[in-house]
């Protein structure tokens, strides 16, 4: 069933509103559901469907060209939003500061230029760039005027500014209408299309964060981190210059103690490499288990070997062993009688 089609209705006046996707100008102006954009390239002749502002399909429009739209920014986010935009029926236009050579990534049909004449080709304009850029277009702010801008990008984390980035768009360009929308979807997904990523564009969620995810990526990375530089120490003190500056106890601290810990880092490393994908199905292709836990393997012995040998039962024994006493030995000096010394043979001095 095709979708009805949304017309592009004049904003009675200009404000700094932010809208969201659900009542966004950008859909009625561009057509731009996620099904039509993610469904291009993967689905049947008959979903390939993308409705324009006339109310035609597929950007054909009798007597004029394509309808134009603008990206500010020449990213991976700008690349991917541009094929789908192209595959869509419509004419791109990129704006660089730089635009020589972000040319070398875009299609030859994508006019890449500056931000002054991309501004001057279309009235509805992504901004794939990141907040702190935004002070960029301060001195084009005449040619935003009357525009529909639409905000894709997100805080590096929750909570990071007291507004939103969308807010703090309008702020600044208060004559331009404001909408927030694609920011919960990846370069990749676009790229990818529907079997690997949803269909669904929620509004007003850029604060949404992952913290579960977050957190397991910065330890991953710290474990790693500490993991690299002991490693390091361990190989620098096998130097033989190095090793003949050290007297043994110092020696072998660094290369058991700390070579043992080193080991059990660079084991919780993997182990946050791979975090719940050991426990899932879809990872145990053909019955084999994934990389990271064959890599597992050796390193999670040699730490329980090293947990048994520190039990006290054990550790007591070995201690013993390496001060050169055995039990026989220990045995044979308890059970020897004292030597008899007869009282006629002690002379008193």
């Amino acid at each position: 069933m095709v979708p009805p089609q949304i017309p592009l209705q004049p904003h009675p006046r200009r404000n700094s509103a932010v809208k969201s996707v659900s009542e966004d100008p950008v859909r009625g102006a561009l057509g731009l559901k996620m099904d039509s954009i993610s469904l291009l390239g993967s689905s049947p002749a008959s979903t390939k469907v993308c409705f324009l502002p006339n109310g035609l399909k597929n950007g054909s429009k009798e007597g004029s060209g394509k309808p134009t739209v603008g990206i500010i920014g020449s990213g991976d986010f700008s690349k991917s939003l541009t094929l789908r935009l192209l595959r869509c029926g419509f004419h791109v236009v990129v704006g660089s500061r730089q635009p020589k050579r972000a040319a070398e990534s875009f299609p030859h049909v994508v006019d890449v230029t500056h931000h002054e004449d991309a501004l001057g080709k279309a009235n509805i304009v992504f901004l794939a760039i990141r907040r702190e850029h935004y002070s960029t277009l301060w001195d084009i702010k005449h040619l935003l005027a009357g525009k529909i801008l639409v905000d894709v990008s997100n805080n590096r984390r929750l909570n990071q500014f007291p507004e939103s980035n969308a807010e703090y768009l309008a702020s600044l360009f208060p004559e331009s209408t404001v909408v927030k929308g694609f920011n919960v979807i990846s370069s990749w997904a676009m790229q990818s299309g529907p079997r690997d990523s949803s269909r669904q564009v929620h509004a007003n969620i850029e604060n949404s964060w992952n913290e579960e995810e977050v957190w397991r990526v910065e330890m991953y990375v710290s474990f790693g981190i500490m993991a690299l530089g002991l490693l390091s120490l361990l190989a620098v003190t096998s130097i033989p210059s190095v090793h003949d500056a050290l007297n043994w106890r110092e020696f072998s601290f660094i290369q058991s103690t700390l070579g043992y810990i080193a080991l059990l880092i660079s084991t919780f490393h993997a182990l946050l490499f791979g975090w719940q994908r050991a426990f899932l199905e879809e990872s145990y292709r053909f019955y084999m288990p994934p990389n990271f836990v064959l890599a597992l393997i050796l390193p999670v012995t040699v730490i329980i070997g090293k947990i048994v040998l520190l039990l006290p039962c054990v550790s007591r024994k070995l201690k013993r062993i390496r001060r050169g006493l055995d039990s026989h030995q220990s045995r044979t000096n308890h059970e020897r009688p004292a030597a008899h010394v007869s009282p006629e043979r002690v002379t008193i001095m």
